[in-house]
């Protein structure tokens, strides 16, 4: 990951006006998923504030592959900016870690890959959160947070943004249905976990998360549109782009984030969504051609990119729950794209 001095300054913006962040200052943070582009993000952010003298945190990141998270994290040098930690979520095993908070991120979010492995979309999501639920408890950590999902809302047949409590359809025989049901299943395996072991835990359910974090194998819609943008290439939709999304830039995700860590009530779901970047698909689609200086074409899907779709046809969020906690978003989708594309151009350049 190249590190620019504005992906570093946005992170810092958003992640400085933290309420709490101070309660970090001696800790120890494990963090799952952390070459994925929501925790990536925030192990960035921790390792930015560390480097400047704004905080003093002990961060294990875990991992599949030291070689891959190393490189992930050029910038800074493992053994003494943090500490690698091996961990497969589909393939866990008996943990042992000593930390205050856990952030658990890993999860196949990939929609090609949730459509051709199914079964162990399932099993990585309840059996890797067992074995760090497990781990949590023997080591007497705080709490845990789990990073949940949008879709666990299903379809509610109405166009509007969903509060936490607003939960609708999902087709269970449709395979596809893997990931949702999946997701709902850990949310009550952290609560229930709770009630048994005492292990406190909260829960974020992120919108669509967009920013320079994405990787070129990630086939998420926006994620392609990007780096479409950023080679100077049209962003081809494969449907009319009427589907109405949450879209937050990946430095106010760090933000939420660590503000539910740190503030959110223990047993609680909060929906990650800057409140003033719900827009459809092809609006974003619009905003990074204009970012990219290019142009949105369109294609008819094939037979199994449309058995991949995200199911619902609304995920737009309502972030009360979490905006009463103090967090703001602070870029707006045309400013998010705009710094996305930038900072990817930058990575292009560098041969990334």
């Amino acid at each position: 990951m190249l590190y620019t001095d504005e992906y570093l300054e946005d992170l810092i913006k958003a992640v400085g006006q933290t309420a709490g962040i101070e309660e970090l200052n001696g800790r120890t943070v494990f963090i799952t998923g952390a070459t994925g582009m929501l925790c990536s993000g925030v192990a960035d952010a921790l390792l930015e504030m560390n480097r400047r003298g704004l905080l003093d945190t002990k961060l294990i990141l875990a991992g599949r592959n030291r070689e891959r998270l190393c490189e992930r994290f050029g910038a800074f040098q493992e053994g003494k900016d943090f500490q690698f930690f091996e961990y497969d979520a589909a393939n866990p095993v008996s943990l042992s870690f000593q930390a205050d908070y856990v952030i658990h991120g890993a999860s196949n979010a990939h929609p090609a890959k949730i459509i051709s492995e199914p079964v162990e979309t399932m099993l990585s999501n309840l059996n890797g959160l067992a074995a760090l639920l497990c781990a949590a408890s023997n080591c007497g950590a705080k709490r845990l947070l789990y990073v949940s999902s949008s879709e666990v809302y299903g379809n509610i047949g109405e166009r509007r943004p969903m509060k936490e409590d607003d939960y609708g359809f999902v087709d269970i025989l449709n395979p596809r249905a893997c990931y949702p049901s999946a997701k709902r299943a850990a949310e009550t395996f952290c609560i229930s976990w709770m009630k048994e072991y005492g292990l406190e835990s909260v829960i974020v359910r992120p919108g669509h998360i967009y920013g320079p974090t994405v990787r070129r194998e990630d086939s998420r819609a926006s994620a392609a549109f990007s780096w479409n943008a950023a080679d100077g290439e049209p962003i081809v939709m494969k449907s009319a782009g009427l589907q109405l999304r949450s879209y937050t830039y990946v430095a106010d995700c760090a933000s939420a984030l660590l503000t539910v860590l740190l503030k959110g009530a223990a047993g609680e779901a909060y929906n990650i969504s800057n409140p003033d970047s719900i827009a459809s698909i092809r609006e974003i689609a619009d905003a990074l051609a204009a970012a990219g200086q290019t142009e949105v074409v369109y294609e008819n899907p094939s037979d199994a990119e449309k058995s991949s779709f995200n199911l619902m046809s609304n995920s737009a969020l309502n972030s009360d729950k979490l905006c009463a906690l103090g967090w703001k978003g602070l870029f707006s989708l045309e400013e998010g794209c705009r710094r996305t594309i930038q900072v990817l151009k930058a990575r292009i350049r560098e041969g990334e």
